[in-house]
């Protein structure tokens, strides 16, 4: 990875918030800036209300989970300017022996409400403030992150009741 050059808005973010921007960089192209975790809300908000920003389209809300980082999670925002036409991807590391929270902003962008419930489904990352942080694409009874590393591979026996559940007649309850 490069020093970000492609994107305006690294040096501006630089400088309005300083050290609560970790890194920037390059990759293939896109502009990545890690960001710290407590000033993620506040920086999203300041690169959607800005007038010279204008970042105000969400298009996604994801995590990565790396084997071998010492913060091995990361909450990733792909961020787009559509009258600028730039994309900028913000990232959150978290530590894996602290609980995996970040602020939601649910309140910033309706659609992050089922992109936040997404990645707490997939990866078991809370967002504090959500108004329904609940499954969306799993049960209700289903326990553990699929998508987390130390999920095991073959699943822990949900396959079998995910059957049965479906083979049972819609009116049997």
């Amino acid at each position: 990875m490069t020093t970000a050059t492609l994107n305006p808005s690294v040096e501006t973010l630089k400088a309005r918030f300083g050290s609560d921007v970790r890194r920037a960089s390059t990759s293939c192209g896109d502009t990545i800036m890690h960001v710290a975790r407590g000033k993620a809300h506040e920086i999203l908000a300041w690169l959607k209300h800005d007038p010279v920003e204008r970042y105000d389209y969400l298009t996604d809300i994801t995590a990565v989970e790396y084997r071998d980082r010492e913060l091995p999670i990361e909450v990733v925002y792909q961020l787009r300017s559509l009258e600028r036409k730039l994309d900028l991807r913000l990232k959150v590391e978290l530590p894996k022996d602290r609980p995996l929270e970040v602020d939601t902003i649910t309140d910033l962008w309706k659609g992050a409400n089922w992109l936040e419930r997404e990645v707490w489904d997939m990866f078991g990352i809370r967002f504090a403030g959500h108004p329904d942080l609940r499954r969306i694409l799993l049960p209700e009874w289903w326990e553990g992150h699929p998508l987390r590393k130390d999920y095991p591979v073959t699943g822990r026996g949900e396959h079998e009741r995910v059957v049965e559940e479906s083979l049972r007649p819609i009116d049997a309850d």
